[in-house]
C-alpha cells in the first residue's frame, strides 16, 4: 500500500528493509470525521496509527492530555498494555494512517530496537535520541558558519605605523593580530612578527610595521562554512584567515581559535578568565562562553554538563571581577554570590545579572556605592543586562549586612507572600563564588533552622508549584509574550513546577545541594522520592533543559528562547516532550499530596 508511508519517521526508521516492506504492505488509511472517536477510553486498539492530516485529542475523563499532529503514533500503549484508559477524538477532519494490531505486535516481537520504543521509560528513550544523533554531530559542527567563531576585532594600521605603535594597540584590546594598510594593499602583522623583529633581527621599536606584515592574506566570508576555513589554511598553511562581510573586513580567525571551537575550549577560556588582567580581557572572555555553549551542544555534550561548564566560566568571570573592582576591605568581610539559574549551575546562555553581596557587617556608604556601581556596569558591558526584579549587587537590598538578611528571612517566613516565597527560594538557591563562603552558609543556615518544622509556611511556599498549567500537548493557539501561535512555554510548564517542587522537598528536608538534580538524588536517598521516579523526573528535567537550550541558540534577537514549536521538532522529539510533560504532571500531584494543598 501507500508506498508515501515516511518510514524514516520514528520509530520506523528502526524497522529493517523486509520489516517495513511488510509494513507497507499492511498499511491501510482511515478517515476520522470531528469528533469521532478513534480509540475508546479502556478499549484495547485495533491497530497502530500514525497520523497523516488533521488533529487528534488524547484525553483522560474530562482532561484534554495532548493534542496529536502530522507524523506522531498513537496508542502504543493500548496496543502492548490492552488498553491505556486514555481516549482518541479527531479534533476536525483527519487522515491516519492504520497499522493491523497482529502487524504492528509482529514487528515489536521481531524487532527489539522498534520494541524499545513503545515500552522503554524516558530516560531509556532519551539514550535512544543521544544515540540517533551520535553519527551526525561532527558533520554539523563543520557546517557552522565561520560567524559563530571568535574573531579577532578588524583594527587597522598604516604601513608606516611603528612596531611600538603596534605593540602597544595589541595590548590595549587584547589581540594577537592587525590589519595593515598600504596604499591598496591589506596585510596582517602578529605579535610574533613583532617579537621576531625587535629580539631575533634586533630591529629598531620605530621600524615602520609595513616591513614585517605579510600582504599576502587569503580570506573567507562570514557565512562560509567552518569546513571550508579548515580547508584554506590547510590548502594555503595559513594560521589565519581574513574575515570579509561583503567587500568589508569584519575579523581575523586564528587556527587556535578554529581548533579549539571545532575541540571545545572551555579549559582555554577558563585560563584566560583567571589570566586577565583587565576589564577588556573578561569581556573578550565572556563574548567566547556563548560560542562554546554552541560548540558543546553540536558536540552532543549532556545539557546538565554543559550547564555545568557555562556555569563555572560565568562564576570564575564574575569572581574575577569582583577581584579587580572591590577594595581589600570588602572582599575580606563580603561574599558575593550567585542566584538563580546560576547559582543552581544550570545556566546554558547568558541571562540578566542574577548576584548579590553579603556584608559582615556595615561599611562606609561610598565606598560600598563605588563597588555596586562599577560591578553593575563591568558585568553589562560584558552583555549581562540587568536584572528586570532588580536582584542585582547594585540594589541596597541585596547588597547589605548579614543581620539584615536574617531579620529580612524571618519576616518573609513569619508574614509569607509572594515576594517573600520568591526571595526565600533566592537565598535558598544561592551559590558563593568570591569572598568569605561563611557568611552565605550562615544566612542559609538561619533559613533552614527558621522553616523547619513550619508545615503552613512549606505548604504556601510549596503551593507555586501549580502556578502554570503543565501544557501537556496544548500546541495550539496558546497566548504567550510573543503573541498567538504554536508554541508552549517550556519554562512556566515544565521547568519551574520541576525546580520549586524539588526545591521545596529539599528545603523541607534541610539539604544544602543547590542544583536539582543533586536535590533529586538527595531526595531519593532520604526516600522522600521514588528512585524510578527519580531517575524519570531528572531525565524529563534534562530533556526540557536540552529544548530550552535548542530554543536559546536558535532564538533571534529579543526572543525568549523558552518557547517551543512543536511542528519544529522530530516525531521522537515530540514523544518525548510527551513524556516529559506526563512526569511533571505526576511530580506536581506527588507535591500536593505530601503538602496537603488541598487544605491550604
Amino acid at each position: 500500500m501507500p508506498k508515501a508511508f515516511d518510514i524514516t519517521n520514528p520509530p520506523f526508521d528502526r524497522l529493517t528493509p523486509s520489516e517495513a516492506e511488510t509494513l507497507r504492505a499492511a498499511l491501510d488509511i482511515g478517515y476520522f470525521s470531528p469528533g469521532e472517536a478513534i480509540i475508546g477510553r479502556d478499549a484495547p486498539a485495533e491497530a497502530l496509527y500514525v497520523v497523516i492530516k488533521g488533529i487528534v485529542e488524547e484525553r483522560n475523563e474530562a482532561d484534554l492530555l495532548a493534542l496529536l499532529g502530522p507524523k506522531d503514533t498513537f496508542d502504543s500503549r493500548a496496543l502492548v498494555h490492552d488498553h491505556s484508559g486514555h481516549q482518541f477524538i479527531a479534533r476536525d477532519e483527519t487522515l491516519c494512517y492504520v497499522i493491523p494490531r497482529k502487524v504492528a505486535l509482529g514487528l515489536i516481537k521481531a524487532n527489539p530496537r522498534f520494541a524499545a520504543f513503545f515500552y522503554r521509560e524516558i530516560s531509556q528513550k532519551l539514550d535512544e535520541l543521544a544515540n540517533d544523533e551520535e553519527t551526525g554531530r561532527y558533520g554539523s559542527l563543520m557546517h557552522a558558519k565561520v560567524g559563530e567563531l571568535f574573531l579577532h576585532p578588524p583594527v587597522f594600521l598604516a604601513a608606516s605605523d611603528t612596531i611600538e605603535a603596534a605593540g602597544h594597540l595589541m595590548r590595549e584590546i587584547n589581540s594577537n593580530a592587525l590589519f595593515v594598510r598600504d596604499g591598496e594593499r591589506i596585510g596582517i602583522v602578529t605579535g610574533m612578527n613583532l617579537s621576531k623583529a625587535v629580539v631575533l633581527r634586533r630591529q629598531s621599536i620605530q621600524t615602520p610595521v609595513g616591513e614585517l606584515a605579510n600582504f599576502d592574506i587569503v580570506s573567507l566570508r562570514r557565512d562560509d562554512f567552518v569546513s571550508s576555513a579548515l580547508l584554506l589554511m590547510t590548502k594555503h598553511n595559513k594560521r589565519r584567515l581574513a574575515v570579509r562581510d561583503g567587500e568589508e573586513l569584519v575579523g581575523i580567525l586564528e587556527e587556535i581559535d578554529l581548533l579549539g571551537f571545532l575541540a571545545g575550549s572551555a579549559q582555554v577560556i577558563a585560563g584566560r578568565i583567571d589570566r586577565a588582567s583587565s576589564q577588556q580581557d573578561l569581556a573578550t572572555a565572556a563574548r567566547e562562553i556563548e560560542t562554546q555553549t554552541r560548540v558543546l551542544r553540536r558536540q552532543g555534550v549532556k545539557v546538565e554538563v554543559i550547564a555545568e561548564i557555562v556555569s563555572d566560566l560565568n562564576r570564575r568571570l564574575l569572581s574575577r571581577l569582583f577581584e579587580m573592582v572591590a577594595p581589600a576591605e570588602l572582599r575580606t568581610s563580603s561574599c558575593l554570590i550567585v542566584m538563580g539559574s546560576e547559582g543552581r549551575g544550570e545556566q546554558t546562555i547568558r541571562t540578566d545579572q542574577d548576584n548579590g553581596l553579603i556584608l559582615a557587617g556595615p561599611m562606609q556608604g561610598e565606598i560600598l556605592e563605588a563597588f555596586r556601581q562599577e560591578f553593575f556596569v563591568a558585568l553589562q558591558s560584558f552583555g549581562f543586562p540587568p536584572c528586570p526584579g532588580d536582584i542585582m549587587v547594585r540594589n541596597p537590598l541585596w547588597s547589605r549586612p548579614l543581620s539584615e538578611y536574617r531579620a529580612d528571612l524571618r519576616r518573609w517566613i513569619v508574614l509569607p507572600d509572594q515576594a517573600g516565597h520568591m526571595n526565600v527560594a533566592i537565598v535558598y538557591d544561592a551559590q558563593a563564588i568570591a569572598g568569605n563562603e561563611q557568611l552565605l552558609n550562615d544566612a542559609k543556615t538561619a533559613l533552614i533552622d527558621m522553616t523547619r518544622g513550619e508545615q503552613a509556611f512549606m505548604a504556601h511556599f510549596a503551593r507555586a508549584v501549580d502556578a502554570f498549567e503543565t501544557p501537556i500537548g496544548l500546541f495550539n493557539n496558546l497566548i504567550t509574550s510573543e503573541g498567538t501561535g504554536d508554541a508552549l512555554d517550556l519554562k512556566k510548564g515544565g521547568i519551574f513546577p520541576i525546580v520549586h517542587g524539588v526545591r521545596s522537598l529539599a528545603l523541607e528536608q534541610g539539604l544544602r545541594e543547590t542544583s536539582t538534580d543533586k536535590r533529586i538524588s538527595r531526595l531519593c536517598d532520604l526516600g522522600v522520592l521514588q528512585r524510578d521516579f527519580g531517575r524519570d523526573l531528572k531525565q524529563a528535567f534534562r530533556f526540557l533543559l536540552m529544548l530550552r537550550l535548542d530554543g536559546q541558540l536558535a532564538a533571534s534577537a529579543g526572543a525568549s528562547g523558552t518557547l517551543v514549536r512543536p511542528a519544529h521538532l522530530s516525531s521522537m522529539e515530540r514523544h518525548l516532550l510527551r513524556d516529559a510533560l506526563q512526569v511533571v504532571k505526576k511530580f506536581r500531584e506527588i507535591v500536593g499530596h505530601h503538602f496537603k494543598l488541598g487544605m491550604f
